[in-house]
């Protein structure tokens, strides 16, 4: 497929807001691209597959996504919430309080949710993942994980995470953690699909899958790596090693520690934080990220040929033209 026909089809698949639903867009938006995907040569399904939401896994790999979703809704607990700022970002709720945010089935169905959701806020540019009432996510509710116990439940539950914190990951929005009280197990990985993480000062943050009896299985342990090196996640994730705020500073694993351990006033210096990476055009900033996104999971060429059609969707823009008239004065 030449590049400008596939420009075209990418176009069509970009359809407007205001003629459909959100639910119908994004299915229609699967459907053409996994159409495409059909008939494309590999450099080009590696890309469409990075920049639409699909699923990873598909029933050639014995997932099927409807029959887990129907399992995860009979284990309720919980909801994901979701609220979007005007200044661009969005703040993520993990809110399971009773149960130290677990994911209940319900809440791992909502995640998705709100991810595709925010896949279409076209305003935003930061987002960030928090945990109610100062503790982030012990990661699963037990009760699901007793009832999901056989090894194919399990690896459908890890596709279907890996799936969502995939397409987490690959947001065009600049994501922080702000990991407050116990980041554990799945809520340990669940940081990582972020691309910054902050700590408050009694905060901790620990993948506990060994003495679980199993290994991460919702792409943590691929991220960490990414994050903190081949060497370092090794022992993190074999010793099942504690990580306070000062020790994950110190290999890597977060940005800063906040001053502030109330719940209120460590958000304001999260957004603090982050708004100083966003400021800017949403087009730009969504951009930017794209296209590191794309340096991270394409080979150099793909990641090039990547880098020149963002350039296309900004350069001439508003940004861009406001930017030449001032003649250089971004230098002072």
């Amino acid at each position: 497929m030449s590049r400008s026909s596939l420009a075209g089809e990418l176009a069509v698949i970009s359809i407007p807001r205001r003629e459909t639903s959100l639910h119908r867009r994004v299915k229609l938006k699967q459907e053409m691209a996994r159409s495409l995907l059909k008939t494309s040569s590999n450099p080009v399904k590696t890309k469409l597959l990075h920049q639409i939401g699909l699923s990873l896994y598909n029933t050639s790999h014995g997932f099927h996504e409807e029959e887990m979703k129907k399992k995860l809704e009979q284990f309720p607990g919980g909801s994901i919430d979701l609220q979007k700022e005007n200044n661009g970002i969005g703040i993520l709720t993990l809110n399971n309080p009773s149960r130290m945010n677990a994911f209940s089935g319900v809440m791992m169905l909502q995640l998705l949710e709100k991810v595709i959701e925010l896949e279409n806020w076209t305003e935003g540019k930061g987002l960030i993942v928090r945990g109610a009432k100062n503790t982030f996510s012990s990661g699963s509710d037990l009760n699901a994980v007793k009832a999901l116990g056989t090894p194919e439940d399990g690896m459908a539950v890890c596709m279907f995470m890996q799936n969502t914190l995939t397409r987490l990951m690959r947001l065009p929005l600049i994501s922080v953690a702000l990991v407050q009280g116990w980041a554990l197990g799945g809520g340990a990985e669940v940081t990582t699909a972020c691309d910054f993480r902050l700590m408050t000062t009694e905060s901790e943050i620990r993948f506990v899958h060994k003495e679980m009896g199993i290994i991460p299985s919702w792409g943590g342990a691929t991220r960490l790596v990414q994050i903190i090196g081949s060497r370092q996640a090794l022992k993190v994730l074999s010793g099942a090693l504690k990580l306070d705020s000062e020790k994950a500073l110190h290999i890597g694993m977060v940005e800063d520690i906040l001053q502030s351990s109330d719940e209120t006033e460590c958000l304001k210096e999260a957004q603090e934080w982050l708004q100083q990476f966003i400021k800017g055009p949403p087009e730009v900033i969504r951009a930017l990220k794209k296209s590191v996104s794309c340096c991270k999971e394409l080979c150099l060429e793909e990641a090039l040929q990547s880098e020149r059609d963002l350039l296309g969707t900004v350069w001439g823009g508003p940004a861009n033209l406001e930017a030449v008239a001032r003649k250089g004065k971004f230098k002072k």
